[in-house]
């Protein structure tokens, strides 16, 4: 990308500016490869885990769909005008930290 703010600047303060950018840009790429793998593990090991114990998998589907249903209703009574606070999340009753107020 160009910037004005280069006219003002030599050629080596030019070429160190892109040189500090192709790192900084190189560096971001490197956490996006790692994040990326990071998150295909927790994949796998969450596919395993359900796999393995479809008592946990039918348990984690039926507290998505209270949560999918009380976001619904919560939808619904916003477009009715209804302007009481939100409920608790479902997820937030077993990991605190978790689900949004």
């Amino acid at each position: 990308m160009y910037n004005d703010e280069y006219d003002n600047l030599s050629f080596e303060e030019q070429l160190h500016l892109t040189e500090d950018e192709m790192r900084r840009r190189h560096n971001q790429q490197m956490f996006l490869r790692r994040n990326a793998q990071l998150l295909q593990q927790e994949m796998e090991l969450e596919a395993e885990l359900l796999e393995e114990n479809p008592e946990l998998a039918q348990t984690i589907h039926a507290l998505n769909m209270q949560e999918i249903q009380a976001q619904q209703q919560g939808l619904f009574g916003v477009m009715q005008g209804d302007s009481t606070p939100k409920r608790q999340s479902v997820w937030s009753k077993f990991f605190p930290g978790l689900g949004r107020s």
